[in-house]
């Protein structure tokens, strides 16, 4: 498994954060997914979606989607893993 700072299968890689701040997308977020042999791209066990405020910076939204990869992370473990 893996967490991944962005809506997959929206910016695979590096820099999500500057991407979509780049593209004005509205939202971002992360995913938690299996790993496989393709970069980013295993079956998706679950997404956080977060608005990106108009004043937004790389710093204050890395901050607010670690807030929810923190708070996915478990979750997707118990989804997996049927508990």
């Amino acid at each position: 498994m893996n967490i991944h700072p962005s809506l997959l299968p929206k910016y695979k890689g590096l820099n999500t954060h500057e991407r979509a701040l780049k593209n004005k997308e509205k939202y971002s977020g992360c995913t938690v997914h299996f790993v496989n042999a393709i970069l980013d791209s295993g079956k998706i066990i679950l997404q956080k979606k977060v608005r990106i405020s108009k004043n937004e910076t790389v710093a204050s939204l890395a901050k607010k989607i670690l807030v929810q990869e923190h708070k996915l992370y478990p979750k997707a473990i118990l989804k997996a893993f049927n508990l």
